[in-house]
């Protein structure tokens, strides 16, 4: 209850795409943008730009080749200090190696109220396990990998509640379900 009440005016949400069989890449370093429908592309993008920080493994971070104009990001890293923004006069990134409820803590005290987390799979289940996700956004995609990276690196027992079935196409759907909220 003390998490939930630390967020009251912040939102975080967490947003991830996977296969029918429950994989979000084929290995550490696939792209997502590579196996993803277009929908789902322009939905991810949306997202990322109804949000005032981005928070994402610097794994996850290396795998973009673009970026949105002034977005900000928190760059989750066991080494902060050698971390460096590929394009400062475009985004702002903070490395950390903090975690989840210290990161969370002082987003809310720089007056953040709409955070998405991103990924990786270590990522997602540290702040799953945390407790401080009020939202997951899970793009299901028709694809089958058969192995590759699962959506959650560990074990995480969370219940979920499902909010809204979002129809991206008549292939791909969206499964919004509300946590911790």
């Amino acid at each position: 209850m003390a998490q939930q009440e630390r967020n009251k005016n912040m939102h975080v949400s967490l947003i991830a795409a996977q296969t029918i069989d429950g994989y979000i890449a084929r290995s550490e370093l696939d792209r997502s943008f590579d196996w993803t429908s277009a929908e789902d592309k322009q939905f991810y993008i949306s997202k990322l730009k109804e949000s005032d920080v981005v928070i994402m493994s610097s794994k996850t971070f290396r795998t973009f080749s673009r970026y949105p104009k002034g977005a900000h990001f928190v760059i989750i890293t066991r080494s902060p200090e050698s971390f460096e923004n590929p394009r400062p006069d475009l985004i702002t990134v903070t490395p950390t190696s903090d975690d989840p409820q210290t990161v969370i803590g002082w987003l809310k005290e720089q007056g953040h109220q709409q955070v998405l987390i991103a990924g990786g799979a270590s990522i997602y289940r540290q702040y799953l396990a945390a407790q401080v996700v009020n939202t997951l956004f899970l793009t299901i995609e028709p694809i089958l990998f058969g192995e590759g990276v699962s959506l959650l690196d560990e074990s995480c027992a969370t219940s979920l509640t499902l909010q809204e079935v979002h129809k991206l196409s008549a292939q791909t759907i969206v499964l919004e379900y509300s946590a911790f909220a």
